[in-house]
């Protein structure tokens, strides 16, 4: 016989499942519609205003990742009708929507109705590659303009604001991986966040990762970002780091989650200083090691967090000694990765925590005593 106990628990347990059930049903409003290429392409067209109606670019989306082979395979797919995942949208005002699931496929999908994609590295309609929409046959280009290719799911105005971030969180578990800070920029989205990718836009940064364009490797791998942030987080934590990188990486953006426009105003000019003063002293050898015979034109983390944080640990007339005497302290650099010690912390095992203190106390000294 069940206990009064457990039945009425059980029965509570079972009411409370039910409510979130019925919760759930309310949070999310949404339309489904078949389009075809040419409207979501014009769409995707800035209007009078200079503005499209689908916003590609909304704060939690990934940067740009697929290649000219991949946005080709996409529209064969269309002219082979091969059925493709849905691409779900957000209703942000009548008539403006952001995307939520489906940035890459729109990307293709406008960059070859307006002319800007040759199709590349076709499988089976290997007769029109390097074709652009116009080069098509009438008959493709008919069916490409007119047909409803793709289902497109909309969360309209009156859902949960922030369903739209769990949806393509839940959406992206089971495509292409996505990259840790790619999960930070949807999860810890606010003030800070917005702070690291607009210090990501720095020119010297960008020169030293050697990011020419939206297509270079650390611009789509979001290496750009992640650095930004290691600095934040290893400057506060460098003396007494865990070791676990990601960790301490993931608890930094908690930290400053909620931070308001007086504390981010403060990050944004240490981040500044700290960069400017490596680019002041150091040049295009910054971030860089010594082999003996000249800079290694690669940038390295270790040497990155080396540099930054050691910066950041002057103080303002520290700083300007070390910036007169930048000569010396280029070579004395350079006599650091003599030092086999010195260049193993910087090139192994770059997340144990003796080697962080290693090799940002290593540079300090140096900085203060060039």
């Amino acid at each position: 016989m069940t206990k009064p106990g457990k039945t009425l628990a059980g029965q509570a347990s079972m009411a409370n499942i039910l409510e979130r059930f019925l919760k759930a049903q309310d949070r999310l409003v949404y339309q489904a519609a078949d389009l075809s290429l040419s409207s979501l392409s014009g769409m995707l067209s800035s209007a009078a205003g200079g503005k499209s109606a689908i916003d590609l670019e909304p704060d939690f989306q990934r940067r740009k990742r697929w290649t000219k082979e991949k946005q080709s395979a996409l529209i064969e797919s269309f002219l082979m009708n091969v059925p493709v995942p849905p691409i779900y949208l957000a209703e942000d005002a009548y008539g403006q929507y952001s995307v939520v699931d489906g940035k890459q496929r729109l990307t293709a999908i406008h960059a070859f109705m307006s002319g800007t994609l040759k199709l590349k590295g076709l499988e089976t309609f290997k007769e029109i590659e390097d074709f652009g929409f116009e080069e098509l046959p009438s008959d493709l280009q008919n069916a490409l303009n007119i047909r409803p290719y793709v289902r497109v799911v909309t969360l309209l105005k009156q859902s949960d604001p922030s369903l739209k971030f769990e949806v393509f969180t839940r959406l992206n578990r089971g495509g292409e991986q996505m990259l840790p800070q790619e999960l930070r920029k949807v999860a810890y989205r606010g003030g800070f966040s917005d702070l690291i990718f607009e210090l990501a836009a720095s020119p010297f940064l960008r020169q030293q990762l050697k990011i020419q364009n939206d297509q270079s490797s650390a611009y789509v791998q979001m290496e750009d970002a992640e650095y930004i942030l290691r600095f934040f987080a290893l400057s506060e934590s460098w003396k007494h780091f865990s070791g676990a990188l990601r960790d301490e990486l993931d608890n930094c953006m908690v930290r400053h989650a909620k931070d308001e426009q007086p504390a981010l105003d403060s990050a944004k000019a240490r981040f500044n200083r700290a960069l400017n003063a490596c680019q002041y002293i150091w040049g295009d050898n910054a971030f860089q090691r010594y082999t003996g015979t000249g800079w290694r034109d690669q940038f390295l983390g270790g040497v990155f967090d080396a540099e930054m944080i050691a910066v950041n640990e002057l103080t303002d007339t520290e700083l300007q000694t070390a910036m007169t005497n930048r000569q010396q302290v280029v070579a004395g650099t350079s006599q650091l990765f003599a030092n086999a010690d010195f260049s193993k912390v910087v090139r192994q095992g770059t997340n144990t925590p003796s080697f962080v203190r290693a090799r940002v106390t290593a540079v300090y000294n140096l900085l203060q005593n060039p």
